[in-house]
């Protein structure tokens, strides 16, 4: 099923729905008559991950179209012509490699083409086996090879990407990010208040309670890693090795953080949303530093006589100055049984589909998001949280990705030592809440 334009996902992403809920319905009377529900499921669970890929594949587009309706700047266009002028010299190379050898030319490579021989190229000049490449890649490298087994070397790529910190976890797109000068970031802790009450007017004035100030503080934690290269392979200027280590450094401390920022123990990293206390009771009574939580009815599920009611209570136990901006989070196996729930009162689905450009998918008329870094589904496990999460939590960044380049200590090889210091905490532990997927 060939998809081309962001109007046919929506509008496959539409029938998919109503698939979704027929299918749903279907099985709901089938469990209700005893009858078999294995290729009911079957299929639901088919309709689902039709619905998650739909998605994925929108916002993808989404976010292309953006890209091409906005004005290029003069960095992308720099971008462009360097790729173009790389392309254009690894062909002459290519053509004039095979006429020395007396070869038949097997054509020039294109843009996808050249993306995956460079990928390729430099996985294997670090020691990757040409054997363990993805399919693409191997096909690239196989037809950039000469009969000796030798590999044309790419052009020269123009800039580094160190720096550059691709997101996996979404808690830097939802949560508050500051970059701090210092070691930590302290804030006051105004939580308290003033005590009051009446009085005759002859009645005697006694002392009455003063607030007190509390103080809170995130201090930021330093990630390292430490890969190295030969400097035989870094002296030829055709090769950016460290541009491909710097990448894939970046993409490693995305997945380090993420993963941190929401199951962080504290020690010597973030704490996590997810790793702090929760209590099944309201702001009024709940020491400060403790999140709220509401029980599924089910462990390690939704629970099949009240329905939606649980996320009712816990939407309904958020203040109103944080409904405002408030979001669902959840991981992906939470969204597809989320998918099938229904008000216990009129069976009325509360899950919407994605069906309009540039707007997510809701429950219960708050946006969804999905982040795999959330804790696992499981009995007691916090897989789900609602809130206003800019006001819930904090990351605080000292710099941005350092590398430090060492040529002597591992001759003849070069070691990269880079470093990131982040630290992430709460910082209004009533601005979110958690679903416990627990009975009790």
């Amino acid at each position: 099923m060939e998809i081309k334009t962001l109007a046919d996902t929506i509008e496959k992403l539409g029938r998919a729905w109503e698939e979704h809920k027929s299918a749903t319905d279907e099985l709901l009377k089938a469990k209700a008559d005893g009858k078999s529900v294995a290729d009911i499921e079957a299929k639901l669970e088919k309709i689902g991950k039709d619905m998650d890929d739909l998605t994925d594949l929108k916002q993808q587009l989404e976010t292309i179209e953006k890209k091409l309706n906005r004005p290029q700047t003069d960095t992308e266009v720099k971008a462009a012509n360097d790729l173009a002028a790389e392309l254009k010299g690894f062909n002459i190379s290519l053509r004039a490699e095979y006429q020395a050898k007396g070869k038949a030319f097997p054509g020039e490579f294109n843009a996808e083409q050249y993306t995956a021989y460079k990928s390729a190229f430099f996985k294997v000049v670090v020691g990757v086996k040409a054997e363990d490449l993805p399919d693409a890649e191997r096909k690239a490298l196989q037809a950039g090879t000469d009969p000796d087994g030798g590999y044309l070397l790419p052009h020269a790529t123009v800039g580094r990407t160190i720096g550059k910190l691709y997101e996996q976890s979404i808690m830097r797109q939802i949560a508050t990010v500051q970059t701090i000068s210092t070691n930590d970031i302290e804030g006051v802790l105004d939580n308290d208040e003033a005590d009051a009450g009446w009085v005759s007017e002859l009645g005697t004035r006694s002392d009455t309670d003063t607030p007190q100030l509390g103080k809170w503080k995130i201090e930021a934690h330093e990630m390292y890693a430490m890969p190295r290269a030969s400097q035989r392979i870094l002296d030829d200027a055709a090769v950016d090795v460290e541009a491909w280590l710097a990448g894939k450094i970046a993409d490693k401390f995305a997945r380090v953080e993420g993963t941190a920022f929401w199951r962080g123990t504290g020690a010597g990293q973030p704490r996590g949303l997810a790793a702090y206390s929760t209590a099944a009771t309201s702001d009024d009574t709940r020491a400060w530093g403790v999140f709220e939580h509401v029980n599924s009815g089910t462990n390690g599920d939704f629970n099949s006589t009240s329905k939606f009611d649980p996320l009712q209570d816990l939407q309904g136990a958020l203040k109103d100055q944080y409904l405002a901006n408030a979001t669902w989070v959840m991981r992906r196996e939470v969204r597809t049984k989320a998918r099938k729930l229904k008000e216990a009162t009129n069976d009325r689905y509360l899950w919407e589909p994605s069906l309009q450009v540039g707007q997510p998918e809701r429950l219960n008329g708050y946006p969804v998001r999905v982040d795999q870094y959330m804790p696992a589904l499981d009995t007691g496990s916090l897989s789900l949280a609602f809130g206003d999460f800019r006001q819930g939590y904090l990351i605080v960044d000292r710099m941005g990705i350092r590398t430090l380049r060492d040529p002597y200590t591992a001759k003849p090889y070069v070691v990269f030592y880079t470093t990131k210091r982040t630290g992430g905490g709460a910082q209004n532990t009533e601005a979110v809440k958690f679903l416990r997927f627990s009975a009790s």
